[in-house]
């Protein structure tokens, strides 16, 4: 892992992984892979940091966060998705929303936040990889800019960031094939497309949205709320002690009323099968139903960073459920037409033990990397 910092004291400064012939005993191939982003001859290595290094940090004393502002609208979860099953599966349907991947200094409501509140400012998505970075096989990249005594993270432009990993843990990855079917790029775009629409066919649409008291921020004016995907954003604040206030902007997929009246937040993902006897052998029509732990165990040995991403995204954003899907493709050869098989919820902090996830670490990560920033 590196720091880079070009020569320019006022330039952008990116966080970048790469992966190269390092020795992983969970990866036993051995590849070199490309980086996410060309390093330039002028740029000057600031610090490197590996894995074991991130791994022995901890942060154990950040506090519950304090929400500033809330906007945004969710339509409300259809529980009759709960029940499908192998027997009787859904098709995936194609839903057209839009979905707004706007990265933080883009971003209006922390524009107008930057002028009273906290001097860190970052997305979900983004504290997301930082935290979850040491689990993480393939190349990514954050940009940092320092303003004054403020920092800023943001995803560089027009890159994959936002697209979604497949078996990027697993004993046996991906074929780097650039034409083939399941090439890594090619899975990203079909697991992103399948998470996507699996987000918006589960709700309720239709009905009356739950709003909170502000409006989404990122809708233009000739858009409508049935052609913006159910989202919203809470943008909430962080003490990480010693002068470092976090804020940083979450987000809710739906929600749920249950019969108490009380509403519960979710976060709705979706795992996809493409090929069992190229990605663990376990067939999901032949196991979901009587064996889903061995299923979910499967994925987490091949998708232990997606996953761990998810999860501290759902305790970012104080999510009362994580709901995930099982979609898989309907014919193995054919990655455009799909099927759900079931469903399945869990609380983000009873996940996260499951998976190990350790949240003091989390925070130490990050921390570490906002002092090393801090001192630039």
């Amino acid at each position: 892992m590196f720091f880079r910092d070009r020569k320019n004291p006022n330039a952008r400064r990116g966080w970048n992984n790469k992966q190269g012939g390092r020795s992983n005993k969970n990866n036993m191939q051995m590849k070199s892979r490309d980086a996410s982003v060309t390093v330039r001859a002028d740029w000057n290595t600031i610090e490197e940091m590996d894995f074991v290094r991130f791994s022995k940090l901890s942060l154990p004393t950040v506090k519950e966060p304090e929400d500033l502002v809330c906007c945004g609208s969710l339509e409300y979860y259809d529980k009759s998705y709960d029940r499908i099953n192998v027997k009787n599966e859904k098709p995936l349907q194609r839903v057209d929303r839009l979905f707004h991947t706007v990265t933080t200094t883009d971003d209006p409501i922390i524009r107008k936040l930057v002028k009273t509140v906290g001097n860190v400012y970052a997305t979900d998505a983004i504290l997301a990889c930082l935290m979850c970075c040491t689990r993480s096989n393939y190349s990514w990249d954050i940009v940092i800019e320092k303003v004054g005594d403020k920092l800023f993270f943001d995803k560089r432009d027009n890159t994959e960031f936002d697209l979604l990993t497949v078996n990027e843990t697993a004993v046996e990855p991906p074929s780097e094939e650039a034409n083939s079917l399941n090439s890594p790029r090619n899975l990203a775009l079909e697991a992103t497309f399948i998470n996507h629409n699996f987000s918006q066919q589960v709700l309720k649409t239709g009905e009356a949205r739950y709003k909170f008291e502000e409006a989404n921020p990122f809708v233009s004016d000739d858009e409508t709320d049935g052609e913006v995907a159910s989202v919203a954003y809470r943008y909430r604040k962080w003490d990480l002690d010693n002068g470092i206030v976090l804020v940083a902007r979450c987000e809710h997929d739906s929600v749920l009323q249950v019969p108490n009246g009380d509403l519960q937040f979710l976060t709705i993902k979706a795992l996809n099968e493409w090929d069992s006897k190229l990605s663990g052998g376990v067939d999901w029509r032949h196991k979901l139903d009587v064996q889903r732990g061995g299923v979910l165990a499967t994925e987490l040995r091949n998708n232990a960073c997606k996953l761990a991403k998810w999860t501290v995204q759902a305790l970012l954003a104080g999510s009362d459920y994580i709901k995930f899907g099982y979609v898989s493709r309907v014919q193995v050869r054919d990655s455009s037409k799909h099927v759900i098989l079931g469903t399945q919820q869990y609380k983000p902090t009873e996940f996260a033990t499951q998976i190990n996830l350790n949240m003091d670490n989390a925070w130490g990560i990050l921390r570490c990397i906002i002092d090393l920033c801090m001192k630039q």
